[in-house]
């Protein structure tokens, strides 16, 4: 028998108070935007090195403002610095959130495959000894049919 690492049961209630509380977040955070895979490919990525250089240019700039041309917005660019760090430790606290559901996931699926396997082979056995199971045991091997590998007729896409 496989380790049972979780054993637990997600009630109506606690998957109705995490569905509100997600729909709580998103109401919470209206300046949530989508964007394309083409914007995403355009835009220059901010990571921990580059944050600190933001951080400083904004020092600069505050403490500078006469070097910056007039077309350049001091209010807009401390806006997204300070909208960046607010972010930031949400992002931070829904990825470790996001973690460990990822890891309850992966080890209920793991328990439940790992069960489903066990009732297959005794399914597998007691469909040898008599037909009581009949064709339930054929459907669940459908799983392991291999499709046969088709020929390419035409030049490669």
């Amino acid at each position: 028998m496989p380790v049972n690492r979780i054993d637990v049961e997600l009630t109506d209630q606690q998957k109705a108070a995490a569905d509100a509380a997600l729909a709580a977040l998103a109401a919470a955070l209206p300046c949530l935007i989508n964007l394309t895979a083409a914007e995403r490919a355009t835009l220059n990525r901010l990571g921990e090195s580059n944050l600190a250089f933001v951080v400083k240019a904004l020092v600069i700039a505050e403490a500078h403002p006469e070097i910056l041309p007039a077309s350049f917005t001091l209010d807009a660019f401390r806006h997204d610095v300070e909208l960046v760090d607010r972010l930031y430790a949400i992002r931070h606290a829904l990825r470790r959130l996001c973690g460990r559901l990822d890891d309850t996931c992966l080890a209920a699926g793991s328990e439940a495959y790992g069960a489903a396997l066990q009732v297959y082979r005794y399914a597998k056995l007691q469909q040898l000894a008599s037909s009581a199971l009949g064709g339930t045991v054929d459907e669940l091997g459908r799983r392991f049919a291999h499709k046969p590998h088709r020929k390419r007729t035409g030049p490669a896409a």
